[in-house]
């Protein structure tokens, strides 16, 4: 009892001590910054399928291939590239349905499944169906930038967010001359942007403006809070309460730290956002177009006064923002045709995910039976099993997203391939 006072007393010392000095009130101001109260839909809408990435990627790689068809050992170099360990072979045998692995001339050589193929050519067709959706989407970005330019570099860090195809700038760019151009005002290579010709008055309409129009009210913000969030939702009524400004409109006549300026960056977020094929965007990308499109430096403290509009999440050290009103639950409200069809993706990955594993289990009881060691096991446990069978890695051997490294990479890899 005495050792545990005098601990007590220690800590409390130590407490106190440190409490008065100057930095720890902003350390502490900082966290708290960043805190917002989970919401495990919303958590469960911002894990990515780690899996989806590499396969995504791994297609992309066999794509590129003038014939399609990639030896293992080619696949097995750019697993390095991909932060993958163990054996390629392994990896392409757990997704049957989505990769065919066979042996010629000595060498195993891997390409896509027909009914990968036919997703495939479903995903080129809704591209192709989507042009006019690309050239909408990014006509309005460029019309809520400074100077209706955006710098190439910057917009290939979203391009996939926004949905747009890779090779955009020559697929779409040539195509609108009346409404695109390439600029480089300093001569620099990473200076190149892509400027608006002509403004398009009849797409400077917000997705909020779009809404009432529908309904036939003011334009003005949804909460989407629990009624229970009383102080919340009398700070959203207050900010609520004065009008609404597009996010379209010029900032030159705003003035700069004012509610009026607030107001409008919220709904340049709030736009930016519904602009994105799954509503959401990490805060790290979005702080990088600050000049362009007028944000605050501490985008992050005035994403976190408005928890109606955007629920703002640090899973796995990843500061992402996400608008609350586009989910129910943890599905998107309105998925955008090309979201329809990664989803089909991640269900043929899952398929054949689950076929290698009823393989894999009818192969070992085989095994067990010959050595007569056939243990009796319930039918929950054996589900139990076959689910964490799921989360293993490759050879058993990657890294789990709980070690600090390994989740860096998973998420360089996340937003900068998450819709190829």
């Amino acid at each position: 009892m005495v050792i545990v006072n005098i601990y007590l007393r220690n800590t409390s010392s130590c407490q106190s001590r440190l409490y008065t000095l100057p930095c720890f009130h902003n350390i502490l101001r900082s966290f708290s910054l960043w805190s917002m109260k989970k919401v495990p839909e919303l958590e469960s809408a911002l894990s990515r399928n780690r899996r989806w990435i590499v396969n995504n990627q791994i297609k992309n790689i066999i794509l590129r291939l003038p014939s399609q068809v990639a030896t293992v050992k080619y696949l097995q170099k750019k697993f390095k590239t991909l932060d993958l360990q163990g054996k390629a072979i392994n990896w392409l045998k757990k997704y049957p349905c989505c990769f065919e692995v066979y042996f010629e001339n000595n060498e195993h050589y891997c390409r896509l499944t027909k009914r990968m193929m036919s997703l495939v050519e479903e995903e080129e067709s809704v591209k192709e169906m989507q042009e006019s959706a690309y050239v909408e989407r990014l006509v309005k970005l460029l019309m809520m930038s400074r100077n209706q330019r955006l710098n190439v570099v910057k917009l290939n860090e979203l391009k996939r967010n926004f949905g747009f195809p890779d090779e955009y700038i020559i697929r779409i760019l040539p195509k609108y001359p009346d409404m695109f151009r390439l600029v480089n005002y300093s001569g620099r290579k990473s200076s190149m942007e892509i400027e608006l010709v002509s403004w398009k008055p009849e797409l400077a309409v917000s997705a909020v403006e779009a809404s009432a129009q529908k309904q036939g009210t003011e334009p003005c913000f949804s909460c989407c809070l629990p009624s229970t969030w009383v102080k919340s939702w009398e700070k959203f009524k207050e900010f609520n309460a004065t009008p609404y400004i597009s996010p379209y409109l010029d900032t030159k006549c705003l003035g700069e730290g004012s509610k009026e300026m607030e107001k409008r960056t919220i709904g340049v977020v709030h736009e930016l956002l519904s602009l994105t094929l799954w509503k959401k965007m990490s805060i790290v990308k979005l702080g990088h177009f600050k000049r362009e499109f007028s944000l605050p430096e501490k985008l992050n403290v005035l994403l976190l006064k408005h928890p109606g509009i955007f629920y703002v999440s640090n899973k796995y050290q990843i500061y992402t923002v996400l608008l609350r009103e586009a989910y129910n639950g943890s599905e998107l409200i309105e998925k955008d045709p090309l979201v329809v069809v990664k989803d089909k993706f991640g269900e043929l990955m899952q398929e054949g995910l689950h076929e290698y594993n009823q393989r894999r289990r009818l192969m070992n009881l085989e095994k067990k039976k010959k050595r007569g060691m056939m243990p009796v096991r319930s039918e929950k446990s054996e589900d139990v099993r076959t689910e964490i069978s799921q989360q293993d890695v490759i050879g058993d051997k990657l890294g789990g997203l709980f070690d600090p490294e390994e989740r860096k990479r998973f998420y360089k890899v996340l937003f900068d391939d998450v819709a190829s």
